[in-house]
């Protein structure tokens, strides 16, 4: 009995420090509502007073200026014509001022200065933060604005599986970030999403990608895109050049980047030698989903040359392709210092500094990030190598943007946001939830998870991330409107005995003793490990795919202590060679949470002790280590390359072992399916024109190929408005309440040389409660969803008999479907 008190004693008292710790907010919680832009608050300083927005009158009063006189400022007029009106009003020195990320104004015409570079890739950043002085910095926290939402970082958001979910994400950035902005911590332009394709394992900044699958990226970034820009009744007006934006968003790094400092292989040098076939397929696929469906208003060219050019330098990349080819309504920008690298580091065709912004500026690069069109654009034209007209151009294609995000005229919607739009309640449990739904179980031998209350009491809680704060955030992170760290939410579940054990390279042998101590001595025990910004993160690639040596040995011992169950919790955004875990009998459950966000240690803590059944699924695959020893990170082929040994790259090309594959997740309860294809759908019958012609495929040798009038036609040549519908019974057979992510794969005709194994065409994301069938109708366009892309890099549809397929784990279900040509 005394045992007992002494226990329920111990926990009110933990429990008690728990809630003094979350309720603590880091930074303190902003003060009280400020409604707007007040005096003393905006964006715009002019003679020392601020201004919500540049046409106000009384500004240009301000300036001994009468604003009835500029055109650019009369609303009844359409932005095009505001903006040829600003443009034609400048000097050349003028224009050339406003190339660069701070644009410098031109006071005598009432132009005040506009600082481009602001990101919000999980919430508003403090990359590219300063001194709110500083003339370069976008975005400044402090004072009235301490702090915004942290919210997981996109791989983990991603592993949710949810377009509704990303785009409720978004919307809460941008409105912090328009709140941000009327009170002038920032401004209106933010480079995010992050949508290169996770293509290599140890590149050290797949944490920023939603994956390794283009359309799954795509996906993300269409929806992402739109809660940033989108302002509702007003998505689709007749002139997409006119649409208002509540922020613009920037699909970046384009193109076929993921090299960042690889043996002495470095980002701003690296020629990545591409196949067409690639391009169209993976790396430039999300891109143009972004253009295309989400509309975005930017998109940023990467460091990297593509095929001997550098990317920023390339017409047939940007000017002919974003903006001829998917029509882009909106600018280019460099990644910071492009062009300046271009001539100095890569000494591109040995080009002067005027040569290097002649070729950058014909490529279509509108805004230079950096000073290099700043300092040498002037010149460019006065030696006739850029026609001032390119000029006014790419001024047109900034200042348009600008309009449309109200920068000019206050937009009415979003005028009132102010501090009581921040780091609100419904925000922070947002965070939470997304890091709730993107949590994945990996492992559960004999259901050891969930925890229970009554007998996991008393829990040992250890490991380099079991009081994780800051790495929780990965990187591109803001100042979060608090932390909850594992150790905190945890406390509010249990008694907690604490020790790190070691940081992440686990070197501290003291430490491990008396973790493995605590581990002795616990009904369970939860480890918490994994890597962090110091093994991957921007310009800096993984060596390799292993947790650090002495860490394994670290959790291989506790684990071999431990007298309960034990739990390895894994932060990281790459994936992770842990077959030393999976296999080991002693480690009952693995739980990978990415990096969580602010949130985050209060998403872990619902998850182990149940109050969520996680559902999230991996994103990208988990490969052996082994895996990267065979073949080199700066090799762009997707396909196996068979004379050099190389295995093929993600999930739709390599049929190697795997640690976990990708799509990979496993539920606390067992989910059934039932896959079946309406009878007007069980046959795709294309009819082809009278003028089309039917393309030659190439067949894998040694296979028997069914015979048919027609291999495959051009898309671009087709009819594609047929659609496959697929009817899907889910029941949720097992236990407990939960939600069930359903990710549809089409698999083409097997003797198709060169043909993904198989591609994801669909997902979608369910909740049933125990014992609830739950009837989904899933539609997809037949060319987008069988359309392959052949070696000459023509989308084509093939004829043959295709698999749809849906699987997680064990469960598969799947139909034939053929189709014909006729």
């Amino acid at each position: 009995m005394a045992s007992s008190i002494l226990t329920l004693i111990s926990f009110i008292i933990s429990f008690t420090l728990y809630l003094v710790s979350t309720s603590a907010i880091t930074p303190a919680a902003p003060p009280g509502p400020i409604p707007g832009p007040l005096p003393g608050y905006g964006p715009i300083e002019t003679n020392g007073k601020k201004y919500a927005y540049v046409c106000d009158p009384a500004r240009f009063t301000a300036l001994n200026l009468d604003v009835k006189t500029f055109s650019y400022c009369n609303t009844t007029l359409p932005f095009s014509a505001r903006v040829k009106d600003l443009v034609g009003r400048m000097t050349l020195q003028e224009k050339v001022l406003q190339l660069g990320d701070y644009a410098q104004g031109a006071p005598r015409i009432g132009l005040p200065v506009y600082k481009w570079w602001s990101e919000a890739l999980h919430g508003i950043s403090t990359v590219g933060q300063g001194p709110r002085t500083s003339p370069s910095h976008a975005t400044y926290f402090g004072d009235v604005v301490p702090g915004a939402t942290s919210f997981p970082t996109p791989l983990l958001s991603a592993a949710s599986f949810n377009e509704t979910l990303w785009n409720q994400l978004a919307q809460v950035v941008s409105t912090e970030g328009r709140a941000m902005y009327n009170l002038g911590h920032t401004f209106l332009t933010f480079w995010s999403p992050n949508i290169n394709i996770a293509r290599d394992p140890r590149w050290g900044r797949i944490l920023e990608t939603p994956g390794e699958d283009p359309f799954v990226v795509g996906r993300y970034s269409v929806n992402f895109v739109r809660g940033l820009q989108d302002v509702p009744g007003r998505v689709v007006p007749p002139n997409l050049n006119e649409r208002p934006l509540k922020v613009s968003a920037c699909c970046k790094h384009y193109g076929a980047y993921d090299v960042d400092q690889w043996f002495g292989i470095q980002r701003i040098t690296n020629d990545a030698r591409v196949a067409e076939q690639d391009m169209v397929e993976s790396f430039n696929y999300p891109f143009e989903m972004c253009v295309k469906e989400g509309d975005v208003s930017s998109v940023m060219c990467s460091y990297n040359k593509v095929n001997g050019i550098p990317a920023c330098a390339d017409t047939k990349l940007m000017s002919q392709t974003i903006r001829g080819d998917w029509k882009l309504h909106g600018y280019i920008v460099s990644d910071c210092d492009s062009v300046e690298v271009m001539h100095d580091a890569q000494q591109w065709l040995g080009d002067t500094p005027e040569e290097s912004v002649m070729r950058a500026m014909r490529a279509g690069l509108d805004l230079d990030c950096g000073s290099y069109y700043t300092d040498h654009t002037v010149a460019a034209v006065q030696q006739g190598k850029v026609r001032e007209s390119d000029v006014d151009n790419a001024l047109t294609n900034l200042y348009t943007v600008l309009m449309r995000v109200g920068f000019f005229d206050n937009l009415l919607e979003y005028q009132k946001l102010g501090t009581e739009s921040i780091c609100t309640k419904e925000n922070i449990e947002l965070a939470a939830e997304a890091a709730r739904q993107g949590i994945v179980l990996l492992k559960n031998d004999n259901s050891s998870l969930p925890f229970n209350n009554m007998t996991h009491s008393h829990i040992a809680v250890v490991g380099p991330h079991a009081n994780s704060s800051k790495p929780m955030l990965g990187n591109y992170a803001g100042v979060p409107c608090r932390y909850i760290t594992p150790l905190q939410a945890l406390s509010a579940d249990a008694r907690v005995e604490f020790d790190l054990g070691c940081d992440v390279w686990c070197h501290n042998q003291a430490a491990k003793d008396h973790a493995k101590q605590l581990a002795m001595t616990t009904d369970a025990t939860i480890i918490f490990g994994g890597i962090d910004l110091d093994v991957e993160a921007e310009a800096h690639d993984r060596w390799d795919l292993n947790l650090p040596p002495d860490q394994i040995t670290f959790i291989t011992e506790v684990a071999e202590a431990a007298k309960g169950p034990v739990v390895l919790v894994l932060f990281s955004g790459g994936g992770l060679d842990v077959t030393f875990a999976k296999n080991n009998s002693k480690i009952n459950a693995i739980l990978w949470a990415g990096y969580p966000g602010n949130d985050g240690g209060k998403a872990i803590s619902d998850v182990i002790y149940g109050r969520q059944n996680p559902a999230g699924r991996l994103p990208i695959t988990w490969y052996p280590s082994q895996y990267t020893e065979i073949l080199p990170m700066t090799s762009m082929k997707f396909r196996p390359v068979e004379e050099l040994g190389y295995p093929g790259r993600t999930y739709k090309f390599y049929d190697g072992p795997v640690v976990y594959p990708f799509g990979f997740g496993l539920s606390y309860t067992q989910f059934t399916y039932n896959l079946s294809l309406p009878q007007n759908s069980s046959v795709v019958d294309v009819k082809l024109g009278p003028d089309q012609k039917c393309l030659a495929v190439e067949y894998k040798p040694n296979t028997q190929v069914p015979p048919s009038a027609c291999a495959a036609v051009k898309i671009a040549d087709t009819n594609c408005n047929q659609s496959i519908n697929l009817d899907l019974r889910v029941t949720n057979a097992g236990k407990v309440d939960g939600s069930h992510v359903i990710i549809v794969y089409a698999k083409p005709p097997q003797y198709i040389a060169g043909a993904p194994i198989k591609k994801v065409i669909a997902f979608q994301r369910a909740l049933l409660k125990v014992g609830q069938t739950q009837y989904v109708q899933i539609s997809v366009n037949v060319c987008d969803a069988l359309g392959l892309v052949d070696k000459s890099a023509y989308q084509i549809l093939a004829s043959g008999q295709y698999t749809i397929e849906i699987e997680n784990g064990d469960i598969v279900a799947n139909v034939t479907l053929p189709v014909n040509f006729n």
